[in-house]
């Protein structure tokens, strides 16, 4: 199978060829803030009961209301990890790397290589999609597969400020509730979305279970679920 190789660990890539390196959400300190920075990751059903899966990840949690259009970087390569076999080491993959306003997907595949080291899998291409701006592109291939990129309000509620206060030790009652979502900084009585109104830069992958094979993870509801998580890889 054709494929770019890379190196896993902080963030890395090159279409064919190029070394990568892998990152995660502040605990990186070299993806801390930068384009290869991972905010959330969000795994779900679209509807109960539903024969698909939905993967979202949110990068760039810098893209504020004044950047409310900001842009991939081309340098970076996503990758959806997912556990198959209940060892928590990925089994299959989903990759995202933009190119000349285009979304490109490949997988889900075996990787090449686990762990810190793999390759982008050219060979196994899922789909594209037109990087969104003001309107929302969304493409669905053949195989049911449903592709978006662009930038979206941050989803994550968190009130930041309370949150140094209670760390701090200042805030002896702990955290506040979620109460009006149009409350200011100036309520004292409920919690304020310190990202409210920010963007960050959203890639999001439905997808028919049947590509993905079964499940064989169980979260603390008991329900079966797919063990995943998320990292990036920049180019070195």
């Amino acid at each position: 199978m054709k494929k770019s190789k890379l190196f896993m660990g902080l963030g890395a890539l090159a279409l064919v060829g190029g070394l990568l390196v892998a990152a995660d959400h502040i605990d990186a300190p070299s993806a801390m803030g930068t384009t290869a920075d991972i905010a959330d990751f969000y795994a779900f059903e679209p509807t109960e009961g539903s024969d698909n899966t939905v993967f979202a990840v949110d990068l760039q949690s810098n893209v504020l209301p004044d950047l409310a259009y900001g842009t991939f970087d081309e340098n970076v390569l996503l990758e959806i990890n997912i556990d198959t076999d209940n060892d928590l080491v990925e089994d299959l993959v989903i990759q995202a790397i933009p190119r000349d306003g285009k979304m490109y997907f490949f997988g889900p595949v075996a990787p090449s290589e686990t762990g810190l080291n793999g390759a982008v899998m050219v060979d196994a291409p899922l789909g594209s999609v037109d990087i969104s701006a003001e309107t929302a592109i969304v493409e669905t291939t053949d195989s049911g597969v449903s592709l978006f990129a662009g930038p979206r309000q941050d989803a994550f509620f968190f009130d930041f400020f309370q949150f140094n206060e209670v760390i701090g030790g200042t805030a002896p009652l702990g955290f506040k509730p979620a109460g009006d979502p149009d409350s200011t900084d100036d309520d004292d009585e409920t919690a304020v979305d310190t990202f409210d109104g920010a963007n960050t830069m959203a890639v999001v992958v439905e997808i028919p279970n049947s590509l993905l094979g079964a499940t064989t993870g169980q979260n603390a509801l008991g329900l079966e679920v797919y063990k995943t998580w998320v990292t990036t890889n920049v180019k070195q």
